[in-house]
């Protein structure tokens, strides 16, 4: 095990108190209770998300709802995380060198993490547990179920892994530097440890696991109008599936051009650095436009960017649509704004070649955690949209959200 010596000077101050294996944890930890969250609230306002994304249901109503068992996974994960922390914190006490000594505890806890998703859990239900691990495994290679499997749950799985592109490649490096006999992955991250290709690679597969996904379904329409002779009015030809998976290839322009820059020889690929970094901030704009709109357009179903005519009928509130399950308009508008900033943000985070920098470690677990709490609400509204689709509009005696405050929009 390193001694420590070598990195003592090196390691920055927010790495001392979270070293990178414990950001990794932390992030996935808050994820899980994200998505309780997620259940919790859309089941108060009457959104069965199950349902949307055929999970299967309780079999008696004496069983723990969804949400409650999305939080007893979340406090098992939890509960060892804190105490790992403050070991770790107790026996380091912020020295540089007993840091890297003591590794094995941090990754410990990913193992302990490991098994707690994979391994049988007693008060989680045995159906559900492996109906997660089947989806797991069916998206881990850009597979994607059928409408009446449960193809939207597929989709927001595979969507969430996007926002965990680089906590995935610091999980890499972690484990690469906990294996290496040169460095402590409680040290200084090393983001070459393991060559150029691994981490730039490991940050894109679920974009490439999204990418095929779209393709899968748009070869589906396809083959559905082929068997029936005409163009459905409901799917069309598939280019939606397309521009889909075209706004999911602009991701790989950020990272390879993130990867090329971070190359002791950027001169070598025949480009200037000031010409690469030109390269990479075009194409970090394109990225964060095409996933803003998208976000906007086509996961919430939002008129922002449609015609003057659509967007600015009297129907409904400026820049948002007839159907709409939340009460508040101004939740609508704050999540586009939201949108906005933080997809810039996470798109230049998907650069590694920012990382190299110490000071800014906090930074960048600052931003991942960003990037979850962007997911996080992106959840609320992707998931109203499709309830929206499935129902067109909530039941005029519905408690939801805002009706202390505001009244029910007439045409809903």
């Amino acid at each position: 095990m390193d001694d420590g010596s070598a990195v003592e000077p090196q390691l920055d101050a927010f790495s001392r108190v979270l070293p990178l294996p414990l950001r990794v944890a932390v992030i996935i930890v808050a994820g899980v209770w994200a998505w309780g969250l997620n259940l919790h609230y859309l089941s108060l306002i009457k959104i069965d998300v199950p349902s949307l994304i055929r999970y299967p249901s309780r079999s008696s109503p004496h069983h723990p709802s969804h949400h409650l068992s999305c939080y007893r996974i979340a406090t098992f994960l939890s509960i060892p995380l804190v105490l790992c922390l403050l070991l770790f914190w107790t026996l380091t006490r912020g020295d540089a060198k007993a840091v890297a000594v003591w590794q094995m505890l941090p990754n410990l806890y990913l193992l302990l993490l490991l098994v707690g998703f994979v391994a049988p859990i007693p008060f989680v239900s045995r159906n559900g547990r492996t109906r997660t691990l089947a989806t797991l495994k069916r998206i881990s290679i850009g597979g994607i179920a059928e409408a009446q499997d449960g193809k939207f749950g597929d989709i927001l799985l595979a969507d969430a892994l996007t926002s965990y592109a680089k906590v995935l490649g610091d999980l890499f490096i972690s484990l690469c530097m906990f294996f290496s006999s040169k460095h402590s992955s409680t040290g200084p991250p090393n983001r070459n440890c393991g060559g150029g290709f691994w981490v730039p690679f490991i940050i894109s597969i679920p974009s490439l696991i999204r990418l095929r996904q779209c393709l899968i379904e748009f070869f589906r329409v396809q083959n559905a109008n082929r068997r029936t002779g005409q163009i459905s009015p409901g799917t069309g030809w598939g280019g939606v599936h397309l521009a889909n998976a075209l706004k999911y290839s602009s991701a790989f322009p950020v990272i390879i051009l993130s990867a090329m820059q971070r190359s002791a020889e950027p001169s070598k690929f025949g480009l200037s650095e000031a010409s690469l970094f030109r390269l990479w901030l075009a194409s970090v704009f394109v990225n964060s436009a095409y996933s803003f709109y998208w976000d906007v357009a086509r996961d919430w179903d939002l008129t922002l960017f449609s015609s003057v005519r659509e967007r600015d009928t009297p129907e409904y509130p400026w820049g948002l649509r007839r159907h709409r399950w939340f009460h508040a308009k101004e939740l609508y508008y704050a999540a586009i704004i939201m949108d906005a900033m933080l997809r810039c943000t996470w798109s230049f985070k998907l650069s590694p070649h920012l990382d190299h920098f110490n000071d800014l470690e906090g930074g960048i677990f600052m931003m991942e955690a960003l990037e979850v709490f962007r997911r996080w609400v992106w959840i609320f509204f992707r998931v109203e949209c499709e309830w929206v689709r499935n129902h067109r509009g909530p039941a005029p005696d519905d408690i939801l959200l805002g009706e202390m405050s505001n009244k029910y929009d007439e045409e809903d």
